[in-house]
């Protein structure tokens, strides 16, 4: 059966995306018909009207989902396909009360013409009352309308779907979770929309364990826990996570939204110093030590860009200068004043070491999700990272003005169908590889071309 699905018009590359993982989370055959950017309406196959619903209802980018019974480009075309598709659906609501409603996407109807339109479908053999309030079954026409048609005065639609609605997707947790009305937030705080679309297409669900190793104030967690996940996070900075006061605090956060039962252990920790076990790559399952192992289903994050927060990471920058700050450093780290040393952190080292983490912690199949900025010039555009265990699974772009950022996600590929000679080239690279540079702007391609906005 083919079905409607009726997206918002808005992160049109995150759509197709976020649909596809939430058929892989509620074990649903999705095949895509017909689907465009351009529009918000795409035509899909489904198993039955139930998978139908599960697969929408936590979407965060669909506004509902129709049983599609006919379509065409004009009226009577729409007519004949309706008579022709679906006329065996008809006795099933010849007594049931029932409204028709219009969803016409960049165009408008007057009241006139809406019921002018509705005594076309007379042919259809509804008995039932009609109730506007809570019927039993809603008919929606939905027209795709051509950009500016109403101040250009465009008389009809480029095309017409009409279908029984079975659902609604979750448009509204975005204003539950919205950043305006949470108790904390940073400056680099990720949106509730895009952090929950993130979480769909990461796969997050109940059973599973989801980790954030730029954690600031829990965006990504927050959105994986209202999912059912178990979410963790970390970050170098340990101010972000104990907040500004009782209620002021990531923990609060959790607190808010009454999802403290899906809070995992929050910590202080840099990626590259990390306290988590990372199992060894390359090993026969028979070779491991049994101690480490791959523990995470997702791993999602923002991971700092180097513009509003530095890039950093533990360490100092020319040790030969003050060899004694890390040796004192490790003498007093348990006191509570105590600031550990930090030195620059080159942007490209930050990629390749979250993709090695990854690899590293993530079981079989489990998806990594990361948000990575890039110049909208080709010749200053970031190159997508790769990593010989890992595969790529979609790109969404969202475009700023001279630049985009990217949400990469990638999933962690059996280690039986990891290429070997992939392997080889990638250790081959890390031998002869040197970072050149030790202030922000050498070690920050993205930095420095956007403080001299994007020039060549």
């Amino acid at each position: 059966m083919e079905y409607l699905i009726r997206f918002s018009q808005s992160h049109e590359t995150f759509r197709l995306p976020e649909i596809q993982a939430l058929a892989l989370i509620e074990k649903v055959d999705l095949k895509i018909v017909s689907y465009s950017l351009e529009s918000p309406f795409c035509i899909a196959t489904l198993p039955s009207e139930d998978a139908a619903r599960r697969l929408i209802r936590r979407s965060i980018l669909v506004q509902s989902i129709h049983e599609l019974w006919g379509s065409g480009a004009t009226r009577s075309a729409l007519h004949a396909s309706i008579r022709e598709h679906s006329a065996d659906l008809w006795p099933l609501y010849q007594t049931c009360s029932f409204k028709f409603t219009f969803d016409s996407y960049q165009g408008a109807r007057t009241s006139e013409t809406k019921k002018e339109i509705i005594n076309t479908f007379s042919y259809l053999p509804f008995n039932g009352p009609i109730k506007m309030r809570n019927p039993d079954q809603e008919f929606v026409l939905l027209e795709d309308w051509p950009w500016n048609s109403v101040p250009d005065g465009v008389l009809d639609p480029n095309y017409f779907y009409f279908g029984r609605l079975l659902g609604s997707g979750a448009r509204d947790l975005p204003q539950k979770l919205d950043l305006k009305k949470r108790r904390y937030i940073s400056t680099t705080s990720m949106d509730a929309e895009l952090a929950l679309v993130t979480a769909n297409i990461a796969l997050a669900a109940p059973g599973k364990l989801y980790y954030d190793p730029f954690v600031g104030t829990g965006s990504f967690p927050i959105a994986c826990a209202q999912f059912g996940a178990l979410a963790f996070g970390s970050d170098i900075d340990g101010r972000s996570i104990r907040g500004n006061d009782a209620k002021r605090t990531l923990r609060g956060n959790f607190e808010q939204y009454g999802l403290l039962d899906c809070m995992g252990g929050m910590f202080t920790a840099d990626l590259t110093n990390s306290p988590i076990r990372r199992a060894p790559l390359g090993k026969a399952a028979g070779e491991s030590d049994g101690v480490s192992g791959r523990i995470f289903d997702g791993i999602v994050c923002d991971p700092p860009y180097g513009v509003r927060e530095g890039l950093r990471v533990l360490g100092v920058r020319e040790p030969e200068k003050t060899p004694w700050i890390i040796p004192k450093g490790m003498e007093m780290y348990k006191l509570p004043e105590f600031v550990p040393p930090k030195k620059p952190y080159s942007f490209l080292a930050m990629l390749d070491d979250i993709l090695q983490f990854s690899a590293q912690t993530l079981v079989d199949n489990g998806r990594l999700s990361f948000w990575t900025p890039t110049a909208n010039d080709e010749d200053q555009e970031i190159p997508i990272p790769t990593h010989p265990y890992l595969e790529i699974v979609n790109v969404c772009t969202q475009v700023f003005n001279k630049w985009s950022r990217r949400l990469i996600t990638y999933r962690r590929i059996p280690d039986t169908e990891v290429d070997p000679e992939k392997v080889k080239a990638r250790e081959e690279e890390e031998s002869t590889q040197q970072l050149q540079g030790k202030t922000v702007d050498e070690l920050n391609p993205f930095r420095r071309a956007y403080f001299s906005k994007f020039e060549t």
